[in-house]
């Protein structure tokens, strides 16, 4: 479940819920997971890619984003849950540019995560093991010379099999305009395809162990993360730097350094601030990927009659989820039941009714 509330509050203001009621739904799904022996699927997706996406730096996305998800472990700590029943449940999800310290991203969180449950949390051996997912970046995909874009892809899809990533998503190169098509799709595969089953080195786990750059590397950047945990523990830990708005305020500010390296030219990218076309093809039109009116009005019928079936059970089932809410019991529960005869909307909005509706100020 990406049901991160963190990152979703730095990175992204898409936040609907406060801070505090949306930490206690997500206990709420962690819960639900210890008691159902829940292992084959993840509580949540601690998420630095949609923070590097706004715009941080690679240290700013590797440190907030493990902060974040101490701090998740501290709130269900808090709830009574045992460490070794929930730190399984725990994955990440990261960004992979094209800056140095991409190359080690995975090295440097699974060095700091290991040893803090060790350490600090007295975490078994598995709690010890960071699960992360990689992206590839979207922010450095450009719509001049879109053609490149699967070159910047497939050399973030090198460093991350080489870091040993769990998973992977390769971007589509016309994702820098539209919603992909049928054939760039399959080109992004291709590219995961090729570096997996054709490229040798890749057949050796971790083949940049032991090579001076990469252990340098990892040095800098763990210690480069420590020094973001000690900044943000000075603010009052991740929540205290939230309501200063610090994780934002930073993010914006490296989003700005890096728009204004790409602008002067500092940022060599080529094909777009760099070795330009000097001959430009002419406009080509790409069409975008839009519901049709017929798609709209056929998704509107189906929900009207979704609850137009459901009109006897959905008042119940949603007096269930507020009344779970009210009296602090796990709404989660009530969440599985409820999804079967009512709408995300009208869950949302019984949800609305006791939690209150939320934006932080910007």
């Amino acid at each position: 479940m990406q049901a991160d509330i963190l990152k979703e509050d730095q990175g992204q203001n898409t936040c609907i819920f406060s801070t505090e009621f949306s930490l206690r739904m997500m206990a709420d799904i962690q819960e639900y997971f210890v008691h159902n022996e829940i292992r084959n699927f993840y509580s949540v997706s601690i998420s630095g890619y949609h923070i590097a996406e706004a715009g941080a730096n690679p240290i700013s996305q590797l440190a907030f984003t493990l902060a974040n998800g101490f701090t998740y472990v501290e709130s269900y700590l808090a709830r009574g849950m045992n460490i070794d029943d929930f730190a399984p449940n725990l994955s990440f999800f990261f960004s992979n540019g094209m800056d140095p310290e991409y190359s080690v991203m995975g090295r440097v969180a699974r060095r700091i995560w290991s040893t803090a449950m060790r350490f600090r949390y007295g975490a078994n051996e598995r709690s010890q093991k960071l699960k992360y997912h990689v992206q590839t970046s979207g922010r450095s995909l450009h719509a001049q010379e879109i053609a490149f874009n699967d070159i910047r892809t497939t050399l973030q899809a090198l460093i991350a099999i080489y870091d040993n990533c769990n998973s992977l998503h390769t971007n589509a190169f016309d994702e820098a305009i539209t919603t992909p098509s049928e054939d760039s799709v399959r080109q992004a595969l291709a590219i995961q395809l090729i570096i997996n089953n054709e490229w040798g080195l890749a057949k050796n786990e971790n083949p940049n162990q032991g090579a001076f750059i990469v252990e340098q590397l990892t040095d800098l950047v763990e210690e480069a993360v420590l020094m973001e945990f000690e900044r943000l523990s000075e603010r009052g830990g991740v929540l205290g730097a939230m309501e200063t708005g610090y994780q934002r305020g930073k993010i914006q500010d490296e989003s700005l350094h890096y728009e204004h390296r790409k602008h002067d030219g500092s940022l060599p990218i080529i094909g777009v601030n760099t070795f330009e076309n000097p001959h430009p093809p002419a406009d080509v039109t790409i069409e975008l990927a839009r519901s049709t009116e017929k798609e709209k009005r056929s998704q509107i019928q189906r929900l009207k009659e979704f609850h137009a079936r459901h009109a006897d059970q959905a008042p119940r089932a949603l007096e269930r989820v507020k009344q779970a809410a009210v009296n602090n019991e796990n709404v989660f529960t009530e969440l599985m039941d409820a999804v079967r005869y009512c709408s995300l909307g009208q869950i949302t909005q019984a949800l609305f009714a006791v939690g209150g509706q939320y934006r932080r100020n910007m």
